[in-house]
């Protein structure tokens, strides 16, 4: 599949169902933050926030701000239906369902505030006023309901918002004062509620108009059929979801089969890879929360193609942006109409990617370091989204920390894109050296084949460069309390690194101190041999640099 890079929009082109999720949010989020903040400001004093007010219910009940809100509304609220709808199991993150809860839950909290505030103007031409609803809900059940209502609308746009952005270096950047503002706005809006309640005790109650009895009975009769006919249809809703699913679990035939690596599972025809992989307990990475933003979900898929089906416009945008190969596909997105293979290409490594346990620790031996490097990381940074970034790294370590372990070495230590591993932590040294040669043509072997599809897929060629040094180091646990790490210290260390370095002054792949190939028994090998002066030995040092595409000895 060709996947070129997005063109501009055409306005002929309907929005997306993402972008009208999107932008559907963004207005009621503005909504509920400028009433939050114009609650606050019931701290400085209740006319202050009566002012506010009378301004900025100018533009809400104008014929603008109500079709643009009203509209907001019934869009994000239909987009939710269609979304719960298409989904096959309810498995997925705390945070997500907290999410989906609070979101149905809304026009339930929302209906009593609904039908007094605007439905009073709308039928009666009453205004809304700080006057009436404060002392209205003066009472703890009343301002129970108004904070719960409050902070319910507020958490579901927080959480919308960090799925949504939580992948952008931008957002994380700031991520600490916009949870400082999203945990501190509620709390001064309740705060100002109070205060204006305090007010009132204080000084009495400003004049407001109010509706009358008759009024007020029809309000709440209104109220309560918004809040039947919306709970009725939610029920049949979730009815009608759990028989769907029901009925799709009990029919022969309707079943498909996804092969994982290591696992195979059958789900009904109809689910996401996502979904299934959830529900079976698969590990699947998902950042955005199954709405195509992210790519954190994405497998590399085989079968026939009418298995797999085409992506949409959302799914097919977002493989664009990452500049993804044919065969990668969004695992919240991808629903296979028949048997495919799929692999997650985020799974978490095994064991947590922790190092195995080793038997000689907290003491002096003699071990081979070797550090491998990945070239020019900064000018890709620069140019791909982090989780893309992520996606380079975890194959990278994961490609690296392999060839280490089958060598018989332990790669102990992944810090930016650099990766150091000790070999010799159970044998003597000349075998340690051995083994750690041995990984160097392993990595190169690996890496190059992974170099074609990195190129096509990130614009650039994959190159990377290591060090290789021997000698007696201290091995153990270093740290502060809980946070250890299982490392080597000492010259040879730091040896080994600077030869890792001087690899791309030297434009090559591997440079090897001359006493690591001679205890390895290959120094014979060797065509030549460079004296290299070592930021923090005393005494030169004899290396010997290999080609750029061979290995060394």
């Amino acid at each position: 599949m060709d996947r070129r890079s997005p063109q501009a929009p055409s306005l002929s082109i309907p929005p997306s169902r993402r972008n009208l999720r999107w932008a559907s949010g963004l207005v009621l989020m503005a909504y509920v933050t400028a009433h939050l903040l114009n609650h606050s400001l019931g701290i400085v004093s209740f006319a202050a926030a009566e002012t506010v007010l009378r301004g900025v219910q100018v533009f809400w009940h104008s014929l603008p701000g109500t079709l643009l809100l009203y509209s907001a509304a019934a869009v994000h609220l239909a987009l939710a239906v269609a979304a719960l709808w298409e989904r096959r199991t309810l498995r997925m993150p705390a945070l997500e369902g907290l999410r989906i809860v609070l979101g149905f839950a809304l026009p339930l909290l929302m209906a009593a505030h609904l039908t007094a505030m605007r439905g009073a103007y709308q039928a009666y031409g009453v205004e809304g006023s700080y006057a009436r609803v404060v002392w209205g809900l003066w009472s703890p059940p009343g301002a129970a309901a108004q904070l719960t209502m409050m902070l319910a609308a507020w958490t579901h746009g927080c959480l919308g918002m960090h799925f949504a952005l939580r992948a952008r270096p931008g957002y994380r950047r700031f991520s600490h004062l916009l949870l400082a503002f999203a945990v501190v706005l509620p709390l001064t809006a309740a705060m100002g509620f109070v205060s204006m309640g305090r007010e009132f005790q204080w000084t009495g109650v400003p004049p407001a108009v109010a509706p009358t009895a008759a009024q007020g009975r029809a309000l709440d009769a209104a109220e309560s059929g918004i809040k039947f006919f919306y709970a009725f249809g939610l029920a049949a809703l979730l009815v009608a979801f759990g028989m769907r699913n029901w009925l799709a679990r009990r029919s022969h035939g309707s079943s498909v089969t996804l092969r994982y690596p290591g696992r195979t599972v059958q789900v009904p025809r109809g689910w996401s890879v996502l979904e299934a992989s959830r529900s079976h307990g698969i590990d699947h990475l998902s950042v955005c929360g199954g709405r195509a933003r992210c790519s954190t979900c994405r497998v590399r898929v085989r079968g026939p193609a009418d298995h797999i089906g085409e992506p949409g416009r959302d799914e097919q945008r977002t493989l664009e942006r990452v500049r993804a190969p044919g065969d990668v596909r969004l695992a919240c997105q991808l629903r296979p109409h028949g048997d495919i293979e799929v692999t997650p290409l985020f799974a978490p490594p095994p064991n947590g990617g922790r190092p195995a346990p080793v038997s000689s620790f907290g003491r002096e031996r003699e071990v081979a370091i070797l550090f491998v490097d990945l070239r020019r990381w900064s000018g890709l940074s620069e140019r791909q989204w982090p989780f893309d970034l992520a996606y380079v790294l975890d194959r990278y370590f994961a490609t690296v920390g392999a060839a280490v372990r089958e060598s018989g070495g332990v790669p102990n230590q992944f810090i930016g894109d650099s990766v150091m591993a000790i070999f010799g932590l159970e044998t003597d040294l000349p075998t340690a050296c051995r083994q750690a040669l041995r990984a160097t043509e392993l990595i190169g072997e690996r890496m190059d084949a992974w170099s074609e599809s990195f190129e096509a897929q990130f614009g650039q060629r994959l190159d990377f460069g290591m060090g290789l040094h021997a000698g007696r180091a201290a091995v153990g646990e270093v740290g502060y309390l809980d946070t250890t790490t299982f490392t080597a210290i000492g010259e040879v260390v730091n040896t080994a690194s600077r030869l890792q370095d001087h690899s791309k002054a030297a434009a090559s792949r591997l440079v090897v101190s001359l006493f690591a190939a001679q205890q390895a028994g290959l120094a014979h090998a060797a065509e030549q041999v460079d004296t290299l002066v070592v930021r923090g030995r005393s005494e030169p040092l004899s290396v010997i640099c290999s080609q750029p595409a061979t290995t060394p000895l």
